[in-house]
C-alpha cells in the first residue's frame, strides 16, 4: 500500500500551489487528479492549430499571490487595451482608462455610456480601492456591488451600459450582487496592473506550477471514490495512506467528497470560439454588450491579443454568454453580423465550452480580512477559490493557506517564502 505525508485531491491552481508550499518545507505529497491533465478550470486546448482556453479568462498581473510561485516573464504576457468598446445605440463607443490613455479618455467623455460626472467618479472609486492594505479592503463595510456603485453616485446609464456587462464578464454577474469587497479587490488589481493573456494560453499557469514538482508526484486519471483523514481509495481499487488529506477540487466536487453543503453556489458560463480568415487589424480590446439584449455579453479577438493563439492568416473570436441556457444560433449570428460585419458572421464555430461551475457565487466574504481556516477536521483540509475569493489569486492563496495549516498541524517547519 503506497504511503505519503499528504494526499492532495485535485491538480487545479489551489492544489498545485498547496503542493509547491509543502515541497518548500520538504514534506512528502502526492496529487491525485481525476482528469487526464492538470489545471482544473484553467486549461488550454490545442484544436486545429488554435489555442483555446476552457472559457474566456484573463490574468491580472497585479495579483500578489502568483508572483510567489510563477515567473511572470516566462508567461510572455500579452496585454489588453486598458478600456473597452461598448455596444449601445447601434454602434460601439470606446471607454478608455483615463490614467493610462488620458487622451483617448477625453474623447469618451461625451459618449452615451455614462455622463461626464460618471467618468470622474471612476477616479474616486479607483483611489478608494487602491488605498490601504488588502486586509483593510476585505474589512470594509460589505454590501452588494450594485449598492456600492449606486452609493458612489454612478448614474443608472453608467451602471446599466458599462458596469453590468464589464463586471458580468469578470465576475459572471450582471445582477451585481457580488460582494463589494471582491469588486474593490478586482478594481484595485485592474488599477495597479494589466489584464493579459499568456502567449500560449492560460494553461501555462498550472504548467509552470507543476514544472517545479517531482515528476512522479502528480497522478492523472486517478479518481477518488472514498477518503478519510488517513486514507484515500481510487476508482481503480488502489488505496493510499497519508498523515493528512487536502481536498483541492472545485466547490461542487468538494461537497460530494466531504458530504458537506457548499458554502457558496455556482456561476455558470458558456464560451464559444469562432474561426475564420484574419479580420482587419484592430486593437487588443474587449467588446461589451451595453444593451443586455444580445446572447453574448462579451467578445474578443484572441489573436489581436496573442497572435500565437491562431495559425498565420487566421482569426480567433471568443464570445461569452452568461448562464447555461443554450444560445440561439440565429440570434448569435445576427449579433456577430451587427457587431463585426457580414464576413465575421460567416465564421465557423470551432468549439464551445459550457461550464456549470465557472466561479463560486460570492455575495458575501465569510471571513473578512482574515486567513480562512482550511481545516475540515483532524488531518482533513480543503482549499479552492470558493473558500476565499473568486479569482486566480484567491485559488492560489487558499492552496498556500491549506499547506500552512497542514505544516502547523504536522509540526513541520514552514519554509514558504513571504
Amino acid at each position: 500500500m503506497p504511503k505519503t505525508d499528504v494526499i492532495i485531491i485535485g491538480a487545479g491552481l489551489s492544489g498545485l500551489t498547496c503542493a509547491r508550499s509543502l515541497q518548500q518545507s520538504r514534506v512528502g505529497f502526492v496529487i491525485l487528479e481525476s482528469a487526464d491533465d492538470i489545471g482544473g478550470r484553467v486549461r488550454t486546448d490545442c484544436v486545429e492549430g488554435f489555442r483555446l482556453d476552457r472559457g474566456f479568462q484573463v490574468f491580472l498581473d497585479a495579483y500578489p499571490e502568483p508572483k510567489r510561485w510563477i515567473h511572470l516573464e516566462d508567461l510572455q504576457l500579452r496585454s489588453f487595451y486598458p478600456g473597452a468598446q461598448v455596444w449601445f445605440g447601434g454602434r460601439f463607443h470606446k471607454m478608455s482608462d483615463p490614467f493610462r490613455r488620458p487622451l483617448h479618455a477625453i474623447g469618451s467623455l461625451c459618449n452615451p455610456i455614462g455622463g461626464f460626472t460618471d467618468k470622474m467618479k471612476v477616479a474616486v472609486v479607483r483611489a478608494k480601492a487602491c488605498r490601504g492594505s488588502l486586509a483593510e479592503v476585505f474589512n470594509r463595510p460589505e454590501r452588494t456591488t450594485l449598492a456600492h456603485l449606486t452609493e458612489a453616485g454612478f448614474s443608472p446609464a453608467m451602471i446599466e451600459r458599462f458596469f453590468r456587462p464589464f463586471l458580468g464578464g469578470i465576475m459572471l454577474d450582471r445582477e451585481l450582487d457580488t460582494s463589494s469587497r471582491i469588486f474593490e479587490f478586482l478594481f484595485r488589481m485592474f488599477a495597479k496592473g494589466n489584464s493579459a493573456l499568456p502567449e500560449k494560453g492560460m494553461g501555462e499557469l498550472p504548467k509552470q506550477l507543476a514544472a517545479g514538482l517531482p515528476a512522479d508526484s502528480i497522478r492523472r486519471n486517478s479518481r477518488v471514490v472514498r477518503w478519510d483523514a488517513k486514507q484515500v481509495e481510487l476508482a481503480s481499487g488502489e488505496v493510499w495512506d497519508a498523515r493528512a488529506v487536502v481536498i483541492a477540487t472545485e466547490g461542487p466536487a468538494a461537497a460530494k467528497l466531504t458530504g458537506l453543503t457548499p458554502a457558496v453556489g455556482s456561476r455558470s458560463v458558456q464560451c464559444h470560439y469562432y474561426v475564420g480568415p484574419r479580420p482587419p487589424a484592430g486593437e487588443p480590446i474587449l467588446f461589451l454588450d451595453g444593451t443586455g439584449k444580445h446572447p453574448y455579453n462579451t467578445a474578443v479577438f484572441i489573436n489581436s491579443i496573442s497572435p500565437a493563439a491562431a495559425p498565420p492568416g487566421m482569426g480567433l473570436l471568443s464570445v461569452t454568454a452568461l448562464g447555461e441556457r443554450p444560445v440561439n444560433e440565429a440570434d448569435a449570428r445576427q449579433q456577430l453580423r451587427s457587431w463585426f460585419g457580414e464576413d465575421v458572421a460567416q465564421w465557423r464555430r470551432l468549439r464551445e465550452y459550457v461550464i456549470p461551475h465557472a466561479q463560486p457565487h460570492w455575495s458575501q466574504i465569510r471571513v473578512p480580512g482574515t486567513i480562512p481556516d482550511a481545516r475540515l477536521g483532524r488531518n482533513r483540509y480543503a482549499c479552492g477559490d470558493y473558500r476565499w475569493t473568486a479569482s486566480i489569486n484567491g485559488a492560489m492563496e487558499s492552496g498556500r493557506f491549506a499547506a500552512e495549516a497542514v505544516l502547523n498541524d504536522l509540526g513541520a517547519p514552514n519554509r514558504v517564502a513571504d
